[in-house]
């Protein structure tokens, strides 16, 4: 390495101060040092001082006095441990760039989890399991009652929390940021849920009877439907079926033009009905356009406490047979199911006539949660051919097939809604009532939360919990949700807090 003239003459100035500084033992060795290197003595600095006092305006003597005399210690003994200190900064850096390029991989299609593109190999080069670890990215706290409920923006990083304040709060998930209050309930605010598509409306149940739909973009609400005889439960916009004309208008229309009639244009909320449930029983389908009840489902024996939707999937596969009709059969169709204090789940048909598809028995106690397969509610192009990576078990049919349940016995449930419907397996890792209930994008996992405060992890292939997030809040955990394409989970709870939980 070559030195500079300034650079080796303060190296040397140092080895010498050092030298010095060490005590008599090194004298000999440092008069010695500056007789062979020309370093300034410290006679020669003793007349530099003496000629300091004619020469008083001169910067550069000022300079060389610091230098000489420092502070706190020899200059060669302070850079020395400087670079340490600079080597583990390094370090962390590099770590913090590594980890970051893992959580938005997906602002790049990916490419932070391409070991080709990654020269440094400060990556791993393997799949991303997607799977929320602790510890939590934001707290977000404004409300001053129980969350309710939270759901995820289709698009925006936005989040959205129901509270028994009566308050719906809007959030930045990736900033932490609060951005709005939507105030109009009267009471509990049970469930929110956002629009299929573009997410430019934003459901919402409570206890005072009544569901209203919001403006995303001007936060106000659009829309009030009243027809429950009690509490309603839960609300969620039912996935339109496969070839729907307003979603052909959705492509064409100008997402600033007005509805013109004071209804919500379909083509605009990615659906054209929402589905509730209340503890009256029943479940109830309006028609956005009219805001009238489209149908009533009188199944249910008891208060009906949860929803979960399903979008339809046109399977496109070169298998034939009887196996693979009835899978296309069944993912083609988009679902509806619904539980609560009878313990039965149902499924519906979403669309045409709401035809009950599956009775869904085996809970001990009230279902709390239920959850279809984490993704796009919009009708989607699938194959019916199993994945090379996988079983024909967990082939792209059956996980769309798969429906998670959690209930206050403790247990989740894992069921099929194919050819039936059946039991897949049960998990009994919780040491509390089940709160909420989602079935990971992949296929592969369910995320549970509950009352014994915590968040679980199962992996479906292996039928065990492969993962616990103790105490995730300090209180019961209400509710989840989890973007189906984003590295991001968020969570309720009782401590009125919502917390984000980022991805690995």
């Amino acid at each position: 390495m070559v030195l500079t003239e300034r650079q080796r003459s303060d190296l040397h100035a140092g080895i010498y101060e050092y030298l010095l500084s060490r005590g008599p033992d090194y004298a000999v060795a440092a008069e010695a040092f500056a007789a062979a290197s020309g370093v300034a003595t410290t006679e020669d600095s003793d007349n530099k001082d003496d000629d300091k006092n004619n020469h008083v305006e001169n910067g550069d003597d000022k300079k060389k006095t610091r230098r000489s005399t420092g502070g706190g210690g020899p200059i060669l003994e302070k850079k020395w441990t400087a670079v340490p200190r600079l080597q583990r900064r390094v370090l962390e850096l590099e770590r913090q760039v590594a980890t970051n390029a893992r959580l938005h991989a997906h602002r790049t299609g990916g490419a932070a989890d391409n070991g080709s593109t990654n020269n440094n190999n400060m990556m791993p080069d393997r799949e991303r399991r997607m799977l929320p670890r602790p510890p939590a990215t934001h707290t977000l706290q404004s409300h001053s009652a129980v969350v309710t409920s939270v759901t995820l923006h289709p698009v925006y990083t936005m989040a959205a929390s129901a509270s028994e304040d009566g308050k719906i709060i809007l959030w930045d998930h990736e900033s932490g940021e609060y951005l709005r209050t939507l105030r109009g309930h009267t009471n509990v605010v049970t469930s929110v849920d956002f629009s299929p598509g573009q997410g430019k409306f934003l459901a919402s149940s409570s206890t005072d009877l009544s569901i209203k739909i919001w403006d995303v973009k001007e936060f106000t609400c659009v829309r009030t439907l009243r027809g429950h005889d009690h509490t309603i439960s839960c609300v969620r916009f039912v996935p339109p079926p496969i070839g729907a004309l307003f979603l052909e208008k959705q492509q064409k229309t100008n997402a600033n033009e007005a509805t013109g009639s004071g209804g919500i244009d379909p083509s605009d909320a990615g659906s054209k009905f929402i589905v509730t449930a209340s503890r009256d029983a029943t479940v109830k389908f309006w028609d956005l356009e009219t805001g009238f009840c489209d149908h009533t489902i009188s199944d249910h024996s008891d208060w009906v406490r949860c929803i979960a939707v399903r979008g339809a999937k046109s399977l496109v596969g070169s298998g034939k047979g009887k196996d693979t009709e009835e899978q296309a059969s069944s993912s083609s169709l988009a679902l509806v199911a619904t539980s609560g204090n009878d313990r039965t789940i149902y499924v519906y048909d979403a669309n045409d006539k709401r035809a009950k598809v599956c009775e869904l028995r085996g809970h001990d106690h009230v279902v709390e949660a239920l959850s279809f397969l984490c993704s796009s509610r919009l009708p989607q192009k699938g194959s019916s051919a199993p994945s090379k990576k996988s079983s024909s078990a967990s082939s792209t049919a059956s996980t769309w097939d798969y429906l998670a349940s959690g209930s206050r016995d403790r247990s989740v449930r894992l069921w099929t809604v194919a050819n039936g419907g059946s039991c897949l397996m049960t998990f009994r890792a919780h040491e509390n009532w089940v709160r909420g209930v989602l079935v990971h994008p992949s296929g592969n996992h369910i995320i549970s939360c509950g009352d014994d405060r915590s968040i679980r992890v199962y992996d479906i292939k292996s039928n065990r919990c492969m993962r616990t997030m103790e105490d995730a809040h300090p209180h019961f955990v209400t509710s989840l949700s989890m973007h189906p394409t984003l590295p991001i989970m968020v969570s309720g709870g009782v401590d009125h807090t919502v917390k984000c939980w980022q991805l690995d």
